[in-house]
């Protein structure tokens, strides 16, 4: 039974990820003249620059369930994923219409012609597609990203109305440390203590830094990890899987919890992925803008959103999250038609096979709801785990 502590901060996340009227931006820009809010789609787009003009960074992750698509439809084909049609039916249902900008991250084509129809859309809305680097030489891939992200920021600043400060950057760049390291200390003790922290509730806690400011993130977070450690839960039977392929589209809350329910701890996935998407620490001495472009070629997550010729090292880098968490097998969670998730698996699929570790795929939309086959295929898959093990 989860403490009182505990049910007050998750509370607190299930309201944030049920407002699909954003009403916790909404108040954060009106509590002061002139606030600017700047919204992006995931993966990943440096929230630092965004934070130190004085703007909030609003993670929008599509409609979720909550949504019915009408309009949305009508702007694309429906043999692609859901969460373009989503996003444009906030748009269009004005539930987006406090956004004084909004950058496209360099996703997939679907998210690139999104960035498109966005600036039809919505003209007098400061409107960017995000590129990031395909070559990783820090001559070639390097400079072009600081190029990249000056243009990014000499635009922020238009917006906001007000120059971007070196030191200003740099104070950003220490609180989004301190943010990601509290991040990565959630993942930590849900893989050494999974009944303590369920993947339902570390998915609410961590999705809530899409909405709030990161020094309000950051101390959600460390009450979470207060009560969390506080708790007296049961341990039980559980395998342990590693979720891949859901770094895009979000998966409905419900899927997280019917993959619990069939005997499944989640002991690390790619939800959210834009919170961690640095590894280490980014310096705070020195450029900036340099330090960030360096953090990014060097420092990064491997995932299906961020380019690589064979897929070599995304292997590599699965199979030793694998070993880190102590995971005994992989479930390849993908959205309908998510293309780079999609493409990636087969060679994903291929490391682990090398390695013995076994896995299953399934697909979802954010409005998925028939959980019960997905939750018969979880459960088939850690019963076999544990077969195998015993064997």
């Amino acid at each position: 039974m989860a403490t009182d502590s505990t049910s007050q901060v998750i509370e607190r996340c299930e309201q944030l990820f049920e407002d699909i009227d954003f009403a916790a931006a909404r108040a954060w820009k009106e509590a002061e003249p002139g606030r600017k809010v700047i919204g992006y789609m995931p993966v990943y787009v440096p929230r630092e620059i965004i934070h130190a003009g004085g703007m909030l960074a609003l993670g929008v992750l599509g409609g979720g369930e909550n949504i019915e698509v009408i309009h949305g439809d009508a702007y694309y084909q429906s043999y692609i994923c859901r969460i373009p049609r989503s996003t444009i039916e906030l748009a269009i249902t004005k539930r987006l219409d406090f956004v004084d900008g909004m950058l496209f991250p360099s996703i997939c084509d679907v998210i690139r012609n999104l960035s498109g129809m966005w600036k039809m859309m919505f003209p007098d809305v400061y409107t960017r597609y995000f590129d990031v680097p395909q070559n990783f030489r820090d001559d070639i891939g390097g400079t072009y990203y600081i190029n990249e992200l000056n243009e990014l920021k000499t635009g922020l600043e238009e917006v906001s109305g007000r120059k971007i400060e070196d030191d200003a950057l740099r104070r950003s760049i220490a609180l989004y440390n301190e943010n990601r390291r509290l991040v990565n200390d959630v993942y930590a003790l849900r893989a050494k203590q999974p009944w303590k922290a369920p993947a339902s509730e570390v998915y609410l806690v961590i999705r809530a830094g899409m909405v709030l400011d990161v020094e309000e993130h950051s101390q959600l977070i460390r009450d979470y990890l207060a009560a969390a450690e506080a708790e007296d839960r049961p341990p039980r039977d559980n395998c342990r899987i590693l979720i891949q392929g859901s770094f895009c589209e979000q998966p409905p809350l419900n899927l997280i919890k019917s993959i619990e329910l069939a005997g499944c701890y989640i002991v690390d996935d790619d939800y959210i992925l834009g919170t961690r998407w640095l590894l280490e620490d980014v310096p705070v001495d020195g450029d900036p803008i340099a330090n960030l472009a360096h953090a990014f070629l060097h420092q990064s997550t491997d995932c299906a959103a961020k380019y690589e010729p064979d897929g070599t090292r995304k292997g590599h880098f699965l199979v030793e999250t694998v070993r880190r968490r102590g995971a005994e097998g992989v479930i390849f969670a993908s959205p309908s038609f998510c293309d780079p998730a999609l493409l990636d698996r087969p060679m994903l699929g291929r490391a682990l096979s090398q390695e013995n570790i076994p896995y299953i795929s399934f697909k979802y939309a954010e409005n998925s709801g028939q959980m019960q086959p997905i939750r018969e295929q979880a459960g088939t898959f850690a019963d076999s785990i544990k077969l195998w093990s015993a064997a």
